[in-house]
């Protein structure tokens, strides 16, 4: 189909042209006038038609773009990709990657939004090449972009430039604060409360140790770690991994990622230490897995599914504020 006796243009009504393209077009899908596949005209057929500028009929396209009722293919012809006229949110979730409590945080928000938008997830890597790429790709296709931005610098004008509302996710980088809805997490904070909280059984132990990978984790983890060992005065080191390390009685154990926790925890039991008695462990970020694992596994970490929540009532009340997601420690026997 490639007609345009399905578009009403009245110059006379207040209602902007553009808005008058995109109401006649979601009409024409609700009365099945225009179905799944079919072509629409060309702008410049629209233009000639209705005697309208190129601007006002790219516009109206945009935005039916972004609520992903048509799209672009080779050539630059449109076609109607979705019939679902009544979504009126379409979101792009771009993650840095995929884990246990991403997974969680996922689900909490895809389960308050509740049927009320369509919700597509893409992946960056923490690469900056494909961060780039996606956003750049997928610019006017949907109403909101969700972006975790991990550590990456520079990239105020690349989400300035995408046509739809844009959300931050977990990490806030300096040049976004203030400009962007938020729910981050306060790394440093976290850490270091988080371990006041456990103070008291962690001087039971020598000294603690923090095996800190860097690269993709935030610094402000291994900042929080430091202030709290000076502050409460208690004998730490750093160590990038575990390779090559002897466990011993009476070290306790900070872990950011749960491949070093899996090594320590191997290498206690390879050394007939008991966890939580001759060892410590606190790992970041909690998963149900490791309410099991090691008679339990004691963490510090946000609330995955609050972030999730919280983002999708942002996103379906149009909130604009920046808040920091809560955090706690939970205390099991691994500490």
């Amino acid at each position: 189909m490639c007609q345009l006796d399905f578009i009403c243009i009245d110059k006379s009504l207040s209602v902007s042209k553009y808005k008058q393209i995109i109401n006649s077009v979601l009409g024409a899908i609700s009365e099945g006038r225009l179905v799944l596949g079919d072509k629409m005209p060309s702008i410049n057929e629209i233009c000639d038609e209705f005697d309208l500028s190129r601007d006002t009929v790219l516009a109206a396209y945009n935005e039916l773009k972004s609520k992903g009722i048509i799209s672009a293919h080779p050539g630059k012809a449109y076609y109607v990709c979705s019939t679902n006229v009544k979504m009126e949110q379409n979101i792009m979730l771009l993650y840095d990657e995929l884990n246990a409590f991403k997974e969680e945080l996922y689900n909490s928000f895809i389960k308050t939004i509740d049927g009320k938008a369509n919700v597509d997830l893409y992946f960056h890597n923490f690469n900056r090449k494909i961060f780039n790429h996606l956003l750049k790709e997928n610019n006017y296709k949907y109403t909101a972009y969700v972006v975790m931005p991990a550590q990456f610098t520079g990239i105020s004008s690349l989400l300035g430039d995408l046509k739809g509302k844009v959300y931050v996710l977990d990490q806030l980088p300096v040049e976004l604060r203030g400009n962007y809805p938020t729910i981050y997490q306060n790394f440093e904070k976290q850490v270091y409360s988080g371990l006041m909280e456990a103070k008291d059984l962690i001087a039971k132990y020598k000294k603690i140790i923090s095996v800190y990978p860097g690269g993709k984790e935030p610094e402000s983890q291994l900042r929080g770690f430091i202030h709290f060992c000076k502050e409460a005065n208690i004998p730490f080191e750093v160590v990038n991994d575990l390779k090559d390390r002897t466990v011993k009685a009476g070290e306790a154990y900070l872990v950011v990622n749960d491949a070093h926790l899996v090594e320590l925890v191997k290498l206690a039991r390879s050394n007939n230490l008991e966890i939580g008695s001759d060892i410590g462990i606190i790992s970041l970020n909690d998963t149900p897995l490791k309410e099991v694992v090691a008679n339990g596994i004691t963490t510090i970490s946000t609330d995955f599914a609050k972030m999730g929540e919280t983002l999708a009532n942002f996103i379906l009340n149009k909130t604009t504020a920046q808040i920091e997601n809560p955090f706690s420690l939970i205390i099991r026997g691994s500490l």
